[in-house]
């Protein structure tokens, strides 16, 4: 009988006990299944299709962010003829735009804001310049978007829903990429050479460029930003490449009053009677320029250049239309341009000015002691007494003569036909009258 050595028998145990079955492994980590990939990265192409087409807007910009492959694939499927159409396109059709924006409107700027975030999700790790490519190899095929295709005269709807996309899609991103949008966006649309066909053209001939630019620039780059350094941005943008005679005529065609038929009125300030709210707008592009202290590209000589060549658009404007337009600008804008005038010898135009900001404020209904404020804060920019005294002498004699000229126009028509004359000489007495019992009165408290 042979007997085994005491080694083999050792090896023989330790292979049986090696044989014994561990539990199976019910859970998978995910270091251990990013090699075989995701349940949804393994099903057909034409089944994860169904199931994005399932899903809204805004579940798939969730659903992006899940793994780089899920993201790419949703990338594919939003770049599709027909996604893109039911997606983007199909909002737009039919699709009428009231002065008072309605539910449907809300739901269309909505449904364009989702949009704005799937792009921001689904392109979050490609560089800058890509991601912008595949978002406007999407948006450029879009008629609308291209103003050369525009056929809309009075402004796109889909300038305000492109508005709340790219408000959506760059939201938190540096100055330095928004200047990258702003150069891509021109490059698509050729809106440089838009704008220098309208600044450098007789104005109001292209009426229809003209309010494409107006609606685009508004709608698009301008109202969707709710912080006023933002719209300061984009307005600073569009107006720096040009110089000042055309940063001008371009600043009027964006906020310039509008017509009832929907065209600029280029014509409608050179004569008396324009309503204070068509200018409102343009005051407040004005204050938005002068007031920022920390935008460098905008001087206070800058702003003041810039409405001397506007009031002189497309001829020099009534007296009255540009008081009233520096009335609205409020007191610092008001006063720096007046205060410039008088340093520069004009005393017979600001005096002429002064006298119609009286008018105005009667008109109007402001406080006069707002004018007389202001006619004492530009009264100390003469150094001496005897330039004050030549000053106030100045605007005495020129509300004697502003008086005999209206006497005159409603002495030469007729009154019965036109009101307007008569009621403008009666609004200037009562404006002399109020404005000189407000310095009597400030006179006697002192």
């Amino acid at each position: 009988m042979t007997t085994v050595p005491r080694k083999i028998i050792s090896q023989k145990l330790y292979r049986r006990r090696c044989v014994v079955p561990y539990p199976v492994r019910t859970i998978t980590t995910r270091s251990q299944s990013t090699g075989s990939g995701c349940f949804f990265e393994r099903l057909p192409a034409e089944v994860f299709n169904m199931v994005l087409d399932r899903l809204s807007v805004l579940e798939i910009s969730v659903f992006s962010m899940v793994s780089k492959a899920i993201s790419r694939y949703i990338m594919n499927h939003i770049s599709t003829q027909a996604w893109r159409t039911r997606k983007i396109l199909q909002k737009l059709h039919h699709h009428q735009w009231s002065n008072h924006p309605s539910r449907d409107d809300t739901d269309t700027l909505g449904h364009y804001k989702a949009l704005g975030l799937l792009y921001k999700r689904c392109t979050l790790l490609l560089p800058t310049k890509d991601r912008l490519k595949f978002i406007y190899s999407t948006f450029s095929q879009v008629p609308c978007f291209m103003m050369d295709q525009c056929t809309s005269s009075t402004g796109c709807p889909f300038f305000s829903s492109y508005g709340a996309f790219l408000q959506t899609l760059i939201a938190g991103w540096d100055e330095l990429e928004c200047h990258r949008v702003f150069i891509f966006l021109c490059d698509f649309t050729n809106l440089p050479r838009k704008i220098e066909s309208v600044v450098t053209g007789k104005p109001g001939v292209c009426q229809r460029l003209e309010l494409q630019i107006r609606g685009f620039c508004r709608q698009v780059l301008l109202e969707p930003w709710h912080s006023r350094r933002d719209t300061l941005f984009w307005l600073t943008r569009i107006l720096q490449p040009w110089p000042m005679v055309s940063q001008a005529r371009l600043l009027f065609i964006l906020y310039g009053p509008l017509l009832p038929d929907g065209s600029l009125g280029w014509q409608e300030l050179l004569g008396v009677g324009e309503s204070q709210c068509s200018l409102w707008d343009l005051a407040k592009a004005l204050v938005l320029l002068h007031s920022n202290l920390e935008a460098t590209a905008w001087t206070t000589d800058t702003v003041l250049g810039i409405l001397e060549e506007l009031t002189v658009l497309p001829r020099a404007w009534h007296v009255e239309s540009v008081a009233r337009l520096l009335v609205l600008c409020g007191n610092a804008l008001c006063y720096s341009i007046l205060a410039s005038k008088a340093l520069n010898g004009r005393l017979i135009e600001i005096s002429r000015l002064l006298v119609y900001l009286i008018l105005v404020c009667e008109k109007e209904g402001y406080c006069m002691n707002w004018s007389v404020r202001m006619v004492q804060q530009v009264c100390q920019v003469f150094s001496s007494p005897a330039d004050r005294w030549s000053f106030i002498q100045g605007i005495e004699n020129m509300f004697s003569e502003v008086t005999m000229e209206m006497y005159e126009v409603v002495m030469a028509g007729n009154r019965l036909e036109d009101m307007e004359p008569f009621g403008s000489l009666c609004s200037l007495l009562n404006a002399s009258a109020h404005f000189h019992t407000e310095v009597v009165y400030m006179f006697l408290k002192d």
